[in-house]
């Protein structure tokens, strides 16, 4: 049986340290060392594990001013390593607006070849449903290109004062109910299972045909 990680993050040292001031917490919130790897152990640990990898850059560049895992570093550390990586999902501050984030948008399918985006809402400080963000939606259906959204609550920012700005709701189904409504011939895959809103979770895959589930922990 062939195993995809349809989700996953480099684990590089350059990851861990473009989640600036939420390493700690996660740590404490998980209780387990939050560290990076070098590439090569993480690329040991997926073939010891017999998984296919595909990688998640991400972008907190206007929320907590950290230098971004972009799109063309998972790129290519895909093209270093094709025997284990197989696919990525670009990644993008919507904050940034339409002149930096469409040609990102562009590049990334057109180019790069990924399959799609990944946001995460509580982190980057928006709902998919806000409407002042449906252009790039747009613009991602048009090139035919998938989108996954973090739902539910994170370990990001758990614990610190006013959670570091981020708002919990920003990652709610109704969102993702809402965004598949809006755009049917748009690919969303929901990531996690969406606790504490878990039963809302679970009605809006069963009831928006383009919406997948990955349930990862």
């Amino acid at each position: 049986m062939r195993i995809i990680d349809l989700h996953c993050y480099p684990g590089t040292k350059e990851w861990i340290a473009c989640q600036g001031p939420y390493v700690e917490a996660l740590a404490k919130y998980w209780k387990r060392d939050w560290s990076g790897k070098t590439e090569d152990e993480v690329i040991r640990e997926f073939t010891e594990a017999g998984v296919d990898a595909c990688l998640v850059a991400l972008d907190l560049e206007t929320t907590i001013a950290t230098k971004p895992v972009t799109n063309e570093d998972v790129h290519a550390m895909w093209k270093r390593h094709p025997e284990r990586i197989i696919q990525c999902w670009g990644a993008f501050e919507p904050a940034k607006g339409e002149k930096t984030v469409f040609p990102q948008i562009r590049k990334a399918i057109e180019e790069l070849g990924f399959i799609g985006f990944h946001f995460h809402p509580i982190m980057q400080h928006f709902a998919v449903d806000d409407q002042r963000y449906y252009p790039m939606f747009e613009l991602i259906n048009e090139l035919g290109a998938a989108v996954m959204v973090d739902v539910g609550t994170t370990g990001m920012g758990a614990g610190m004062p006013g959670g570091h700005g981020a708002i919990i709701r920003h990652a709610h189904p109704s969102s993702i109910d809402r965004l598949a409504a809006d755009f049917p011939d748009l690919k969303i895959v929901m990531a996690h299972p969406g606790w504490p809103w878990v039963e809302e979770t679970t009605a809006v895959a069963l009831h928006k045909g383009n919406v997948y589930w990955e349930m990862s922990g």
